[in-house]
């Protein structure tokens, strides 16, 4: 359960329902989400290893300002990251893997001509970790792994715009031919540039959050002054 309660808050994070400051109080997200406050600690621990929300001691946990350049970093690192993979994977997959790309990339279509956000978001995720396992490279998995964690309720969101939905389906359109081909050079240029498109689609999302941050942050000076000017007449 804390897992599906993560996600939840994450979207809720990312699509800007929390602002950046704002204090998570767990019987209030207990009562939100119609959960016991068991599963909301585990999530907001999750969700601290993500960058998406600060925990201290003794404190509500708060919802973490991410600054546009350490969006750009966390992108860029990933790009060139599931980039490298798909250059190993072009030359290392196995005729099995081949056919589960296809098979997975044919149903992506399929989902996009339905407009189905949810079904193509998985079979994203799905094309995306097979590529990965057909790099055939432990290390390289793990480290790329861990960094697209901190990045998945930013791409998942960007298919919040239906747009994005058959872009990013003609981006993978370029990879998969690359791999299929075992044109490492090209797969590796396909999923970089892919990645980096990503990032100008989930970006938005950012610039989002960190104007509401600054909307927040405006209203609680306005606050703090009223409070000062009422009790001590300044």
């Amino acid at each position: 359960m804390s897992n599906d309660v993560c996600q939840r808050l994450a979207d809720e994070i990312v699509l800007g329902h929390f602002p950046p400051g704002t204090r998570l109080e767990e019987a209030m997200l207990a009562d939100k989400l119609g959960v016991s406050r068991t599963p909301i600690r585990e999530a907001l621990r999750q969700l601290a290893t993500l960058g998406l929300v600060e925990c201290r001691p003794n404190r509500s946990a708060t919802v973490a300002l991410i600054t546009e350049e350490r969006f750009t970093h966390l992108f860029e690192s990933i790009g060139d990251l599931e980039a490298a993979c798909a250059r190993y994977a072009a030359m290392r997959m196995t005729e099995a893997q081949r056919t589960q790309l296809r098979d997975v990339h044919a149903e992506g279509f399929a989902a996009m001509q339905d407009r189905d956000v949810a079904r193509y978001n998985e079979l994203n995720s799905d094309l995306h970790a097979l590529i990965l396992q057909g790099s055939h490279n432990p290390e390289l998995i793990e480290v790329t792994q861990n960094l697209q964690k901190r990045a998945t309720a930013y791409r998942r969101n960007q298919f919040m715009q239906i747009a994005r939905v058959a872009a990013s389906y003609e981006e993978h359109c370029g990879i998969v031919e690359a791999l299929l081909a075992y044109d490492a050079a090209s797969a590796y240029r396909q999923m970089r540039a892919h990645v980096h498109r990503a990032h100008d689609a989930a970006s938005v999302l950012i610039g989002v959050r960190n104007e509401q941050q600054r909307v927040f942050t405006y209203k609680r000076a306005i606050r703090i002054t009223r409070i000062r000017y009422s009790v001590f007449g300044i």
